[in-house]
């Protein structure tokens, strides 16, 4: 308990330097929990890998216990998506403000077994949103779910990221950066591998996309020792959001509250990284 409260109480300070609004939300009566904190709890329970909204009012201190049902916490987070958003922005945007290197890469996520996928029931609310079948290359596996892309710059720290259904392709996340990237090089893998798209991006936008050759191309060329070191650290970002994050387990039931948990612990990698560098 001690230790989440002393946790809990330094995101709150970090947090409150980043936004001066304590209340995010149009309420008619003004809650006893102020959205500000309600955030700082979700992203103190997911820097402590407390992956359970049940084991997390076991052990959080009566002072929060009190002014908050774990039902409304749950609503009200879903709700303050976009909220989150913007702080993880602001904290991105520290970071990332004068970088010109930057690693796109992609990583399944599962919400289901295959041979559960056609009973499955989770975040099929709408056809938008619903998840479906797809492989992943690096993994060599199919499955159900979805797939989340994201941009990191070479320090690793996320500065855009996307969730997909788990079908689409790599590649047709580059639209997405062409519209939030520009006069940047851009390291990818062999995923990326498009001569039409790394044209579109340096004349539109003057992106320089770097990918590997396949070794049966013609005029095939082993890609620098210094670009295939860094593109490294977008690995190492995935595999810290699996294994101390637990990114991949999955207790959502709508896609909403789905989202909402990838955006949380995106959000509190960014913020621990602000931590232990600025403070």
């Amino acid at each position: 308990m001690n230790d989440f409260r002393t946790n809990y109480d330094k995101i709150l300070e970090v947090l409150q330097k980043v936004t001066e609004k304590e209340n995010f939300l149009t309420q008619i009566r003004t809650p006893k929990l102020k959205d500000i904190e309600l955030i700082a709890m979700n992203l103190t329970a997911e820097y402590l890998s407390i992956d359970s909204e049940c084991q997390l009012f076991r052990i959080i201190p009566d002072c929060l216990k009190t002014k908050i049902e774990r039902s409304v916490y749950n609503r009200r987070k879903r709700k303050l998506f976009a909220s989150i958003e913007f702080i993880r922005k602001e904290f991105s945007l520290k970071f990332t403000e004068f970088e010109n290197y930057f690693i796109v890469d992609s990583m399944p996520l599962e919400v289901a077994k295959l041979s559960r996928s056609s009973r499955s029931k989770i975040c099929k609310e709408s056809f938008y949103s619903a998840p479906n079948k797809g492989y992943c290359a690096s993994q060599k596996m199919h499955y159900y779910g979805y797939k989340i892309h994201a941009v990191c710059s070479v320090e690793g720290v996320f500065k855009s990221f996307d969730i997909s259904k788990a079908s689409v392709h790599d590649i047709h996340y580059l639209k997405d950066v062409k519209n939030q990237f520009n006069e940047c090089v851009i390291l990818g893998d062999k995923g990326y591998l498009s001569a039409d798209y790394q044209l579109d991006l340096f004349e539109s936008k003057q992106i320089k996309l770097e990918v590997p050759m396949r070794k049966n191309q013609m005029n095939f060329k082993i890609q620098d020792y210094i670009f295939r070191k860094k593109r490294k650290r977008i690995e190492t970002l995935f595999s810290q959001l699996c294994d101390q994050f637990m990114i991949r387990r999955n207790y959502a039931k709508s896609f909403a509250g789905f989202k909402t948990r990838i955006l949380s612990k995106i959000t509190a990698v960014t913020i621990i990284q602000y931590i232990n560098k600025f403070i």
